[in-house]
């Protein structure tokens, strides 16, 4: 399976040796999105390509990438997408899983738009020593399984304006079929207690949060 790691703007979110150890447990290529590079700096890794204005990217940083070779991609301020949209465009379908870091914390705008982008790129999942967030929907698979995650809390958040279940199994509170709107927070803070559990989803997009 093809992994890249996207690193972003906002904050890690986590214990530095918690990420060291994940990339290393699950080999990928580094990209960042401008300011992105400063987290990946912080963890002493080599990123791939730098993209974006580079107005957040720290001098020091941004001359250290240099000497090591790093590709930059620059692009002006005044563009039509986010520094994280033109990378992602460009990455996007070169990999199987986009593990974003720093993508969440920072600036509220900023974090609720990266949530937002989950909408168009159902590949990306947002990491977190606590926790990983990503887009659970109907035209990927009917049943979406979770597997060998016993005891760990799990939420579901609609992410269209309505959302039809067929059934949850697996957890604390299961459910048969369940309808769902928008602004309805009905399945927030459940337990996987099965070695396997099944969200049954028929139609709409779930954003899953869920405990590492």
């Amino acid at each position: 399976m093809r992994i890249a790691y996207l690193f972003l703007n906002g904050e890690l979110k986590g214990d530095k040796e918690f990420f060291i150890d994940f990339l290393k447990e699950n080999k990928g290529d580094l990209y960042c999105a401008d300011g992105g590079a400063n987290l990946c700096y912080e963890l002493g890794l080599i990123p791939k390509e730098v993209w974006g204005d580079l107005d957040s990217i720290k001098r020091e940083v941004k001359e250290y990438y240099l000497e090591k070779k790093v590709l930059f991609k620059e692009f002006k301020p005044e563009k039509d997408y986010t520094d994280t949209e033109l990378i992602l465009e460009e990455i996007y379908k070169k990999y199987e899983k986009i593990f974003c870091i720093g993508g969440l914390g920072g600036e509220i705008g900023h974090e609720l738009s990266n949530i937002n982008l989950l909408s168009k790129y159902e590949k990306m999942i947002f990491l977190t020593e606590k926790e990983k967030l990503f887009k659970v929907e109907r035209s990927l698979m009917k049943d979406y399984k979770f597997q060998n995650m016993k005891d760990k809390k799990i939420s579901f958040i609609p992410l269209t304006s309505e959302v039809m279940i067929n059934f949850l199994k697996g957890f604390k509170y299961e459910t048969g079929e369940i309808y769902i709107k928008k602004y309805q927070a009905r399945l927030m803070s459940n337990i996987i207690i099965k070695d396997e559990a099944i969200l049954s989803l028929e139609t709409g997009e779930l954003l899953c949060v869920i405990e590492n």
